[in-house]
């Protein structure tokens, strides 16, 4: 495999930008682009909030690992990842193992002002969504700090964005490639 041709996946809490800066990457760098979430809801014929519901969250958690471990492209694909993606037990070391993943990372105050305007979050429906967010960064930042690159994205232009996270994913796809004894 050429370096040129490492899959990208963006990991971060909800409302750092994924798939905003995921277009965005994807359309710099020629790749498609896949966003986890939506072809979850794509293959299950529902949205995110119906698989809670009528699944419960352990049935959606197999589906985001099935996806990552055959529902897409091997090359030459920007993946973004549902917010909780990365946190399940094994999912890090999977995804190290498909390509570069870089961690886009927000304050908790901008996390909040995005998300507030948003309806599609299951995790959210709580009695107090504020506290739930910050209970969920709580408990996933540590995880999302340790997964790659992590690069801030608030206040920041979006080109600004695009182009850190394409010079990390350069520089960290060269090594993966040598990791695994191409070229």
């Amino acid at each position: 495999m050429n370096a040129a041709d490492v899959n990208l996946y963006l990991v971060g809490f909800m409302g750092t930008g994924k798939s905003t800066v995921g277009r965005a990457v994807a359309q710099r760098l020629g790749f498609d682009l896949l966003d986890s979430d939506h072809e979850i809801e794509r293959l299950q014929g529902k949205g995110i909030p119906e698989i809670f519901a009528q699944n419960g969250e352990p049935a959606f958690r197999a589906m985001e690992r099935v996806f990552i471990e055959t529902g897409h492209p091997a090359t030459r694909t920007v993946i973004s990842c549902g917010g909780g993606l990365v946190v399940q037990p094994g999912m890090l070391e999977l995804l190290k193992t498909k390509g570069v993943v870089v961690c886009l990372h927000a304050s908790l105050e901008t996390i909040l002002a995005r998300t507030s305007r948003q309806q599609n979050r299951p995790l959210l429906v709580a009695a107090n969504p504020e506290e739930r967010v910050r209970s969920l960064y709580a408990a996933r930042e540590p995880i999302y700090k340790q997964s790659g690159t992590v690069i801030l994205t608030d206040a920041r232009p979006l080109n600004d964005i695009a182009g850190h996270v394409i010079r990390a994913w350069r520089r960290d796809a060269g090594d993966f490639v040598r990791a695994r004894g191409g070229r």
